[in-house]
């Protein structure tokens, strides 16, 4: 099993994806990207600290917050973020950018994308 969070974009969550429902629906029916696994346990939704983007010190004070209750493996780039860098203006520009990043500073499994609709 995968213990995971979803980096969501700011701007996006509950602006166009309400709640991020869609990412939590394919990852418990394990469709999209989570179906590369057995199961997924999402364990947070972490919001990427809005433009210029503050992905690093949002997931230091997530794991902050975590440290003691829970831990993950995973980190789900939601597809919010992925669009943001397509056709948005997404500061970071390049998706391959944040999971380099986050994969370099915390060691953790990057998957680009969750749902599929």
């Amino acid at each position: 099993m995968v213990k995971a969070i979803i980096l969501c974009c700011d701007n996006c969550r509950d602006r166009y994806c309400i709640g991020c429902q869609r990412c939590f629906t394919a990852a418990r029916e394990g469709k999209g990207e989570f179906e590369k696994f057995d199961k997924v346990d999402i364990v947070g939704l972490v919001g990427c600290g809005g433009c210029p983007g503050y992905i690093v010190p949002k997931i230091k004070l997530f794991n902050k917050w975590i440290e003691g209750l829970d831990d993950y493996d995973t980190v789900f780039i939601g597809k919010c973020i992925v669009v943001a860098n397509e056709k948005g203006n997404c500061p970071y520009q390049d998706v391959n950018k944040i999971k380099k990043m986050i994969e370099e500073t915390f060691g953790k499994q990057v998957v680009v994308g969750t749902h599929p609709w």
